[in-house]
């Protein structure tokens, strides 16, 4: 009924909103009185960009800018094109609520109650004019020059948007660090990555196009965020899951190199690239399903994209393999649906090693997991009740002769834990062990540092089932603990782990090093004695915490 009413007096003044103000910014602009929640009419939080000029609206001394072309419409002749500029606009263009998301498929998390429960979803609403960005600020055209934060949503290279999760909101870490926050969408699945490069040049980078959008989008931050109090030679880009994974590969695009200058990767040092000839043998085998002719590829822009998607999905479940019960993050590009392509142009080599990118050796990194990734009592509550010998026999059929071994190894440590909490880290291991392998990596360039952190705080939500979930530490970053009690339970415990979390993130984003009053020292990460730091109530930096069991694993 409120959500019916709003819309049907949109533009016209309500209590809560509030065309005057009593203050003003450096710029000129009217600042919300400190009794009105918000501030949005003519003349407030209006800022310049290169397409036109845009208007936001003030929150609690934030201002707020969402659902900015950054690119035109990915539809019709734009199909599996690189991104265009977006078409410039006359007069002020109101940017008060997201824009469209990319077409995908929403998944079966939505269908778990519980699941549901903690992430609090938002679906909005798909549309292929999806190249958008959104923007909170402290201040604007006030030449503060503040560090800049991009933040690359999660959900592989398929799935998820900027605003998809209330834990994206980037109005209390703009406050908290006084920092400009952006997210961001682009396109996903077979519309960001489909290699149609066999047939002609016209094609040749429709394999990395979701990846192109994010460089045209780091491009409008370094011809816009000025305007935005922000400064765009101390770009952070930061993401979680399929976002560190995006991280993880723009440190190995050369059309990104400048664009940003560190980089954090949560959960994300997965290996997701597809060889040129993979790609190319799935666009085929899609084209086939789709029966389009690679002589005939502009039919390609009509076909509907339901139509599309159920044609990737046949091909899909025909090629990959099942996962199996542990995730392997080292080697998941042999079983990778759609991601970015090894293409020799766009990304010329692999960014996820044995090699760190030379490229990027200057760029300090943030790298970390979560203790629980996998195997959560959420999606799986029958397992709390997991016995010894029942883990015994899933591991043997995992690790065979080394399925003791394995079990040992990770006892020695944590003997008295239950079989399934045992499970959940062992499934969860390789995840942790991608990230070490990334930070060694980086440390070997012996150029800017790389710090590792492995976030342990269990939320107590749920009987505390979800344990240090994937995700988990997002709204921590974010500084969104309290809006975001659904995932961590909110009150003083979620608070003292906010400060520093998000203290960590705003000092790395500001200097390149995430010290800060609130944690002990945090020490760059080396191979000999790998340090690092365990964010939970009492935060600690230890070295070689799980080296052993990292090893047993093989």
């Amino acid at each position: 009924m409120l959500k019916g009413a709003a819309f049907a007096v949109s533009g016209i003044a309500i209590p809560i909103l509030s065309g005057e103000a009593s203050a003003s910014t450096a710029s000129g602009q009217r600042r919300n009185d400190k009794h009105d929640a918000v501030t949005a009419g003519a003349g407030v939080a209006q800022a310049d960009t290169r397409f036109g000029k845009v208007a936001g609206y003030i929150r609690d001394e934030i201002f707020a800018f969402k659902g900015l072309p950054y690119g035109d419409t990915t539809g019709g002749a734009n199909r599996f094109m690189p991104p265009r500029p977006a078409k410039p606009w006359a007069g002020v263009r109101s940017s008060r609520s997201y824009g469209p998301v990319a077409p995908q498929d929403k998944g079966t998390g939505r269908l778990n109650d519980e699941e549901a429960f903690l992430f609090q979803w938002n679906d909005s609403y798909e549309g292929e004019d999806c190249l958008r960005v959104n923007v909170w600020t402290p201040g604007i055209a006030d030449g503060a020059k503040r560090p800049v934060m991009v933040w690359l949503h999660g959900g592989g290279f398929a799935a998820g948007s900027g605003n998809d999760l209330p834990a994206f909101d980037g109005h209390n870490l703009a406050k908290r660090g006084d920092v400009v926050v952006v997210t961001l969408n682009h396109r996903l699945n077979l519309l960001g990555f489909l290699d149609l490069s066999a047939h002609g040049d016209a094609y040749a980078h429709s394999g990395n196009v979701g990846m192109l959008d994010i460089v045209a989008a780091l491009e409008w931050v370094r011809d816009n965020i000025a305007n935005f109090g922000g400064d765009p030679n101390c770009v952070t880009i930061f993401g979680q899951s399929g976002g560190g994974a995006k991280v993880s590969t723009l440190m190995g695009m050369p059309s990104a190199k400048g664009l940003f200058h560190r980089a954090i990767v949560q959960s994300g040092s997965f290996r997701l690239s597809n060889t040129q000839e993979r790609s190319r043998k799935l666009g085929d085998l899609i084209l086939k399903e789709l029966g389009v002719s690679g002589n005939d590829l502009t039919r390609l822009q009509t076909i509907p994209y339901a139509e599309l998607r159920r044609a990737s999905e046949t091909v899909l479940a025909r090629e990959n393999k099942p996962m199996g019960p542990v995730i392997d993050m080292r080697r998941m590009a042999s079983n990778l649906g759609f991601g970015p392509v090894l293409d020799g142009d766009v990304l010329p080599a692999s960014p996820f090693g044995p090699d760190a990118p030379e490229m990027t050796a200057d760029v300090p990194m943030l790298i970390g997991t979560t203790l629980n990734e996998f195997a959560s009592g959420i999606n799986h509550p029958e397992y709390e009740a997991m016995t010894m010998a029942e883990l015994g026999e899933r591991l043997k059929g995992m690790f065979g002769d080394r399925a003791e071994t394995v079990l040992a190894t990770f006892r020695k440590r944590t003997p008295d834990i239950s079989p399934f909490d045992l499970w959940s880290r062992i499934a969860s291991a390789r995840v942790r062990m991608g990230a070490v392998e990334q930070a060694t990596s980086k440390a070997a360039l012996n150029r800017a540092p790389a710090y590792l952190y492995w976030f342990t705080w269990q939320t107590r939500v749920l009987d505390g089932r979800p344990r240090a979930f994937h995700c988990a530490e997002i709204p921590f970053v974010f500084a969104n603990a309290e809006i975001c009690e659904h995932m961590t339970g909110g009150g003083p415990r979620a608070a003292a782990l906010e400060a520093k979390v998000a203290g960590a993130w705003i000092a790395f984003a500001r200097t390149g090093n995430p010290n800060h009053r609130g944690i002990p020292e945090w020490r760059p990460y080396a191979p000999a004695t790998q340090p690092t730091m365990l964010l939970d109530d009492t935060c600690r930096l230890a070295n070689h915490i799980d080296s052993e069991e990292l090893a047993s694993l093989g």
